[in-house]
């Protein structure tokens, strides 16, 4: 059997699994192009359990693309807070001001003009929501591909995520969105990443050809990880009355949002006030590895190098990163 007619024979019973064992989840109540668009950007490098609350909230304040372009860069970074990655909420916001001028686009090349939208962002979208046969591939979809195949090939190499998107694209059925969500949740629920897959619950069990082989965790094949870079710095909580000082990020990571006062490397709390307690946290990003020692700071006057603000301010109107969480329970107490 050849690789073509494995994946042509796995549409049908994929579609019958999907259609008993698929998730209730909110974004899969309403499949508008804005909603796709609003949830596709919320779930990239991000837990399916972390985004549902966040969408429902999402399109409750901006229920389409006119009311988000309408909002400033702030409301929208409050109402994104908790997912991280702020760069896609500052993206979804340029998109949506595209669309309100424009219309959605109708094509998959249309759809991939947005800001921020990629090759699987444009595939799901327009699968999902515009009824276009347009492959999403991401890394579980590679995943559960390579599996399916026992393909050696690297999926880190561009060439091969482009080679399995036209494999897909030749056997798109009709119903090209539950097809292109099926393959998503059975890499979420069946065919999984970390440990062994369990394949007794898989509708491609007798096609699958690493089950065969018995080498299901033999597959993807990837590169490693680039080691990540560590920048130790240091993060004060000033306090001064009820306030509390705030910055705007100017550069670099998590630019254009507000954070607790940060300064890379070492640096003497005392200058700025009375130490009242210290912790250290870590966070991790994509490349980077921010370990921090935090302090809790009494202030003695309130420097006009900060933007001051209540913890009720704060919890009403400014995003804070979840980078800051360890440091954010002081001002919550």
């Amino acid at each position: 059997m050849t690789d073509e007619e494995r994946l042509a024979r796995a549409v049908a019973p994929l579609l019958e699994w999907f259609s008993a064992n698929k998730r209730d989840l909110p974004w899969r109540k309403c499949r508008t192009p804005y909603s796709a668009l609003v949830a596709e950007f919320m779930l990239q490098q991000t837990r399916v359990e972390a985004v549902k609350a966040r969408y429902v909230a999402f399109l409750r304040q901006f229920p389409t693309a006119e009311a988000l372009a309408a909002a400033d860069e702030d409301e929208v970074f409050k109402c994104w807070e908790g997912l991280g990655y702020y760069t896609r909420a500052r993206n979804l916001h340029r998109a949506a001001k595209r669309i309100a001028c424009e219309g959605f686009p109708a094509t998959w090349v249309g759809v991939k003009s947005l800001p921020g939208v990629g090759d699987y962002t444009a595939g799901a979208v327009c699968s999902i929501a515009l009824g276009l046969k347009e492959p999403a591939v991401d890394g579980n979809v590679l995943r559960i591909l390579t599996r399916l195949l026992a393909d050696p090939s690297n999926i880190d190499d561009l060439a091969v995520k482009r080679r399995f998107r036209a494999m897909l694209a030749a056997v798109y059925p009709e119903n090209c969105a539950d097809f292109c969500e099926g393959l998503m949740e059975l890499g979420a629920l069946v065919c999984v990443p970390n440990g062994a897959p369990t394949c007794g619950a898989c509708p491609w069990v007798t096609l699958c050809k690493a089950h065969e082989e018995g080498k299901e965790t033999a597959f993807p094949v990837r590169l490693p990880k680039r080691e990540r870079r560590v920048v130790d710095a240091t993060v004060l909580v000033l306090s001064c009355g009820d306030k509390f000082a705030l910055e705007k990020r100017k550069k670099g990571l998590l630019s254009g949002l507000f954070g607790f006062p940060f300064f890379e490397g070492e640096m003497d709390p005392a200058q700025f006030g009375k130490v009242m307690d210290c912790r250290r946290a870590k966070h991790v990003f994509t490349h980077v590895e921010w370990h921090m020692t935090g302090y809790l700071v009494e202030a003695s006057e309130m420097s006009c190098d900060y933007l001051w603000k209540t913890a009720a301010e704060i919890e009403a109107s400014c995003a804070i990163p979840s980078a800051f969480n360890a440091f954010k329970q002081w001002i919550e107490k």
